[in-house]
């Protein structure tokens, strides 16, 4: 569909009229009836009124949300062009080739086109080389390379051939992608693209098994992952798993699927909704009988801005 970064007010509308329910479907999560409302499997805290608008409460009682829109600005990171055209293609509306109108138009298009939840397609590869790739984990992110190799040689990770995102993927017991994420190599006005691939499976994350391994260590997400293997040199010494959100559902699927693990390290975010899932995490684990440590880390608000710290902190040593 074609891009669009200037919407007329019924446009804006027809894209706050689309079902809730069917944009949390169509993201890959599972949409649920709490009474009289609707939430979200994956964030509980939500609650979603009249297929709509939606609420998310803190335990302080504070709340955010809004419209489509607003969910995914908050959870798909996408700016405001980016969810307005979801949207409104999420409807079967094409702006580029055929512009809404008014009300009746839209009614009568939704007529002739039935919109269902996105099948899960691994968006292309780039043909050539992963420059782009290599690029941004190396200068941006400070990724050794021997560890960039082995997630692309084993298809963690690939360069996509439109746009030049990293697409992350994460695996099921028999080998089929069952999650994948992309995140952007390029900084547009001050913020890196990143966002799930339609209709991936939330139950699942980037992994590494070592089935002869009995330890897990759990990250909130990918380069997290590849920055821990840079600290500990260790890239597949032990299972791995990036979470992709704060919720436990991919580790819940992957302790399920390997009954070897029996300890598991927590390495979330320092920041507050990191430690608070990491500390829900740790009791809620720990009770299921499994040897839980949740690490906080002496720098930085995740481990790669640590991996980053501890490279300055090397560098200033050498040059001495």
């Amino acid at each position: 569909m074609g891009e669009k970064n200037n919407f007329t007010k019924e446009e804006l509308n027809l894209a706050k009229q689309v079902s809730m329910r069917k944009l949390v479907e169509a993201l890959g999560y599972t949409y649920i009836n709490i009474g009289h409302y609707g939430s979200v499997k994956e964030i509980d805290s939500i609650r979603i009124y009249n297929d709509r608008s939606w609420y998310r409460w803190s335990e302080k009682g504070s709340k955010n949300g809004g419209s489509q829109i607003d969910f995914l600005m908050e959870f798909e990171n996408k700016n405001i062009v980016e969810s307005v055209n979801f949207l409104l293609e999420l409807d079967g509306i094409n702006i580029e080739n055929n512009p809404v109108k008014n009300h009746s138009d839209y009614e009568q298009k939704n007529k002739q086109i039935k919109t269902e939840k996105k099948e899960f397609v691994l968006p292309e590869r780039c043909e050539n080389s992963y420059r782009r790739l290599y690029a941004y984990l190396i200068q941006k992110r400070e990724i050794d390379k021997n560890v960039i190799d082995y997630f692309v040689k084993n298809n963690l990770c690939f360069e996509t051939k439109e746009h030049h995102n990293i697409c992350f993927c994460g695996y099921d017991k028999d080998g089929n992608v069952r999650f994948a994420s992309m995140r952007g190599t390029l900084d547009d006005y001050g913020k890196i693209f990143k966002g799930d691939v339609y209709g991936n499976d939330k139950n699942y994350g980037v992994n590494i098994v070592n089935q002869k391994s009995n330890v897990l260590n759990v990250f909130e997400a990918s380069i997290d992952m590849m920055s821990f293997c840079c600290l500990e040199n260790d890239i597949n010494k032990t299972n791995k798993l990036a979470l992709g959100m704060v919720a436990d559902n991919p580790l819940a699927t992957f302790l399920n699927e390997n009954p070897n693990i029996d300890t598991i390290h927590l390495w979330l975010d320092m920041d507050a909704p990191g430690r608070k899932a990491a500390n829900n995490l740790e009791l809620k684990y720990t009770a299921l009988g499994y040897n839980v440590e949740n690490h906080e880390l002496p720098e930085g608000k995740d481990l790669n801005e640590y991996l980053k710290i501890v490279n300055s902190d090397l560098m200033r040593g050498r040059c001495r």
